[in-house]
């Protein structure tokens, strides 16, 4: 694997601020509640080059800190390894702060306005991935959910959001998700974008399946936006307690 294109352009988009698939959703996790997760990012392919990509680990916490209904907060830490030299820099701090969809009003939507991917190492991991986003639970007739849509915007650091040497650091955030009871009640499926051809740049497909009240996984399949950059998979593992 080509060692600069992996420090300057393959970046990283992976963050324990509670997520759907790949990038951060409205959900904030409850006051008290520590949500752990672990979370592996493996290549589906070689890249443009002909090489492959290390795989990806991500071992982090997230805690609620708000004890309010209509208005939540959260913040945790990540630490990360496989790319390299930037090992040597493995936390990565993140912060949400939410209001619930329905807080005030049927139509209310939920908004979440957050950080993510704040490194400790100037110009190498201070990616501090900024985003506003909102989202909505859309029902049919006698209340048939068609899922909940969300939308936002992002903007990072345009010294390391790059698609090649030149910046992209912003763009929008997209997503449909919905629990599956016709199947399951354990089973939910998510279809997420990303903006940008920097890294962060993706477009998600992938479901979970909830194998305890308070454990589940999240399978998905990761497809970028540069398309000299390989495919990933996503496996994460989440547990409350």
């Amino acid at each position: 694997m080509r060692f600069a294109f992996c420090v300057l352009h393959f970046t990283l988009s992976f963050a324990t601020a509670t997520t759907h698939i790949w990038a951060p959703s409205t959900d904030v996790q409850p006051y008290k509640k520590w949500h752990l997760t672990s979370d592996f990012y493996l290549p589906a392919e070689s890249d443009a080059a002909g090489n492959r990509p290390n795989t990806i680990t991500n071992f982090g916490l997230t805690i609620g800190v708000l004890p309010f209904e209509k208005l939540n907060a959260e913040v945790g830490f990540d630490h990360k390894s496989g790319y390299g030299v930037l090992d040597d820099y493995p936390f990565y701090f993140n912060t949400k702060l939410g209001v619930p969809e329905g807080a005030y009003g049927e139509l209310f939507p939920a908004v979440a306005v957050g950080i993510y991917d704040i490194g400790t190492k100037e110009s190498k991991t201070d990616y501090n991935v900024f985003y506003v986003k909102a989202a909505k639970t859309i029902t049919l007739g006698e209340g048939f959910s068609l899922g909940r849509i969300s939308a936002g915007y992002f903007s990072g650091n345009d010294k390391l959001l790059l698609h090649g040497t030149k910046k992209d650091n912003d763009g929008v955030l997209l997503a449909w998700e919905r629990a599956m009871p016709e199947i399951s009640d354990k089973l939910w499926v998510c279809l997420e974008y990303q903006g940008s051809r920097s890294s962060y740049g993706t477009w998600n497909a992938g479901f979970s399946w909830k194998f305890a009240d308070n454990t589940s996984m999240i399978f998905g399949y990761d497809i970028y936006n540069d398309r000299d950059l390989a495919d990933t998979f996503t496996v994460q593992v989440d547990i409350d307690f």
